[in-house]
């Protein structure tokens, strides 16, 4: 279909006339919709590149899914989260094909880690070392699961929590996958839907599936992804970062547990009389471990020489693990005759060996970082700049490709996400577009950016935060997030608003609890505040009257010594440019436009949103902040915010009322949720 006559079609179906009212109950005419659809029209048409900002509500899902799926072209959608991945595929999808009577083909694909394993299920179940009873049950729940599920995915398997470690022993890994050679390979779950994904004319995937699949090919293997004409991007603002972890490289604890379980399986099998392998495995076993102990037990990001320095024994420790991987892969090697499996465990030694390797050279091109929580450590190898690497991805195939989110552009300029993904070639066609909101910010919100607060890098801030959330709390009688900027004071807040709101109020805080529970109690919970981090900034829907107040705790400035933003800072310095200007303030702006995303939903979501951050008034940068946020109304009084949040609360009881006694509730406003 010609770009012309995909434009005559979007008119068609998406103008005020248009079909797509007909035959949506809820359908409502916006023109920022309309224009950002025919903006991916014309992508499509010149197989260029299109940058949209598109702010919430104005229902990008559709601007983008209904070109697409007019188009006739063979389609990839990547998104941020697995969440969004299944909304898309499971409710837009479907509603936009049903309204367009169009038969296309679509397909979800997940990473090979989300699909039941019939070979590695099988063997764990007969051969397995589980650390409790409660594993060996609830893998055998998940066999039960493989015996009548259809498309093997853990998601569907609601009696094992997907967070489970227990799915280690269902599931299969690109290291540990037989391919061909596995005797369950015509009843493969993953290659069932991988199959189904080669068929299909639209493909739902995760970012992350997205550029794991590029670096199989890259390596000369093939790929799960098929070929597509147009790729899209949703949640394009998480794609700089995402870019640099996977052009670059890194080597996992777990990834060295799963070697270990795998190979003690293997022994056990088909060398039970050669006792120097069980040695290796438990040397190897025993050097992974020790590389954690060697680090201090606290959460860390530290660049290599950082930990060779201040940890005692870091240095010793990843020496012995280096030897001990070594002698694993040569004992691994000496008894590969006797199976199959043994020679995979002897190529799997080898990776760990390489990656353990070059985690040691030098290079100026790349960061070496390692990163530790809990019980989990990474060495990670990421690159300085991931653009150039990404930009050879867009130039290399004739396809049109679509990045798009609520929050990509800084005070109305791309520059910044441009810069990180090397989107500066003139040959390469990039038109960027950004629709605003279409809610009526100043109406239905209010930014409070309170007078006296005290500098972020004071001992008193975070008292005077604590205290500032009390009373707006109060006022909006709970329904309200405390969004922090660091795990330690999300705890310190957490506690202190307990004590301070007392058995009226239910505070949830991050990490109490699976973040989907957490935000399901939030919902039913009356008088709830959840107190969050990272995890709750983005990818997080709460429409209508559950939350009415949003508290920031300050400007979300990343850490400088975080190994790979202090080493762009450092590139930046030596080029003669700001590393403030040009990566810091562009990262911090983004991360507080998603922030202050979570507050208005819907048409009818009205708002506090407080930033306890003087500096937003302060340094002359507070500008840019400013003129980046959606336009509501401001003011530094707190009274005015208190009486602001009496209203919201005193209108949500009338309406409470009015609902109990039997009246309607209103229809669905296609485009005004979901939106991210």
């Amino acid at each position: 279909m010609d770009g012309e006559t995909l434009e005559a079609r979007i008119e068609e179906e998406l103008g005020p006339g248009g079909r797509l009212a007909a035959a949506i109950p809820g359908f409502v005419h916006r023109p920022q919709q309309h224009e950002m659809a025919l903006a991916v029209a014309r992508a499509i048409e010149e197989k260029g590149v299109l940058l949209a900002e598109a702010g919430t509500g104005t229902g990008k899902t559709f601007a983008y899914l209904l070109p697409a799926l007019l188009s006739g072209r063979k389609v990839i959608v990547s998104t941020g989260t697995k969440t969004l991945q299944d909304q898309l595929f499971h409710r837009d999808l479907p509603r936009l094909k049903a309204a367009l009577k169009i038969p296309v083909r679509t397909a979800l694909l997940k990473g090979r880690q989300n699909y039941v394993c019939h070979y590695h299920l099988e063997r764990n179940l007969a051969h397995g070392r589980f650390i409790t009873a409660e594993d060996a049950a609830l893998l055998r729940l998940i066999a039960r699961f493989a015996q009548h599920t259809v498309s093997g995915d853990k998601a569907e398997c609601v009696a094992v929590p997907e967070a489970s470690f227990v799915w280690t022993f269902a599931t299969s890994s690109r290291d540990n996958c037989l391919g061909q050679d596995c005797p369950h390979w015509q009843e493969c779950f993953l290659m069932k839907a991988r199959r189904a994904a080669q068929e299909a004319e639209c493909v739902v995937v995760n970012h992350h599936l997205f550029f794991s699949d590029l670096v199989l090919r890259d390596e000369g293997v093939g790929g799960l992804l098929p070929e597509a004409d147009l790729v899209v991007f949703d949640e394009a603002h998480q794609l700089p970062e995402l870019a640099a972890v996977f052009f670059g490289e890194s080597l996992a604890s777990t990834q060295c547990f799963e070697l270990v379980r795998d190979a003690r399986v293997e022994a056990l099998v088909a060398a039970p009389d050669f006792r120097p392998l069980r040695d290796a495995i438990d040397a190897f076993d025993k050097a992974v471990k020790d590389l954690r102990l060697s680090l201090p037990a606290e959460t860390l990001r530290w660049p290599r020489q950082q930990a060779l320095e201040q940890a005692a024994g870091f240095e010793s420790a990843l020496q012995t693990l280096m030897t001990s991987a070594g002698v694993l892969r040569e004992v691994l090697a000496s008894q590969q005759e006797r199976s199959e499996d043994l020679q995979r465990l002897v190529t799997r030694a080898e990776a760990v060996e390489r990656l353990l390797a070059q985690w040691g050279e030098e290079g100026a091109c790349f960061v070496r970082w390692v990163e530790a929580v809990g019980t989990r450590f990474t060495l990670h190898r990421t690159p300085i700049e991931a653009g150039p690497a990404f930009s050879r991805l867009l130039s290399a195939g004739k396809r049109a490709w679509v990045m798009t989110s609520a929050t990509l552009a800084v005070a109305g300029s791309f520059a910044h996400f441009r810069r990180d993904l090397g989107l500066l070639d003139e040959e390469l066609p990039v038109r960027e577009g950004i629709w605003a909101s279409p809610f009526d910010y100043r109406r239905q919100a209010l930014l409070l950016v309170p007078h006296g607060m005290p500098e972020p890098g004071s001992p008193q801030h975070l008292p005077a935060v604590e205290e500032l959330a009390e009373r707006l709390i109060r006022a909006a009688e709970g329904r309200a997030f405390v969004l922090c900027t660091s795990l330690k004071a999300m705890q310190r807040l957490g506690e202190g608003l307990r004590a301070r709101l007392g058995a009226e109020y239910t505070v949830l805080v991050q990490g109490e609890g699976p973040r989907h529970a957490l935000l399901e109690r939030f919902r039913t919970t009356p008088r709830a505040v959840l107190v969050g981090s990272q995890s709750f900034w983005e990818g997080v829907d709460v429409a209508g009257e559950a939350l009415s107040l949003v508290v920031i705790d300050k400007l979300p400035f990343a850490p400088p010594d975080d190994p790979v933003l202090a080493a762009r800072m450092e590139r930046l310095r030596k080029e003669g440019q700001s590393p403030f200007a040009l990566l810091q303030l562009p990262q911090a702006t983004i991360q507080l436009k998603q922030g202050a995303g979570r507050l208005i939903r819907s048409e009818s979501d009205r708002g506090v949103l407080c930033i306890c951050d003087p500096r937003m008034v302060t340094r002359v940068y507070g500008k840019i902040l400013w003129s980046s946020l959606p336009p509501m109304r401001r003011t530094r009084d707190v009274r005015r915010a208190e009486e602001f949040l009496g209203t919201i609360a005193t209108t949500a009881a009338q309406e409470n009322a009015a609902s109990s006694q039997g009246a309607d509730a209103p229809s669905e406003d296609i485009g005004s949720r979901g939106e991210t």
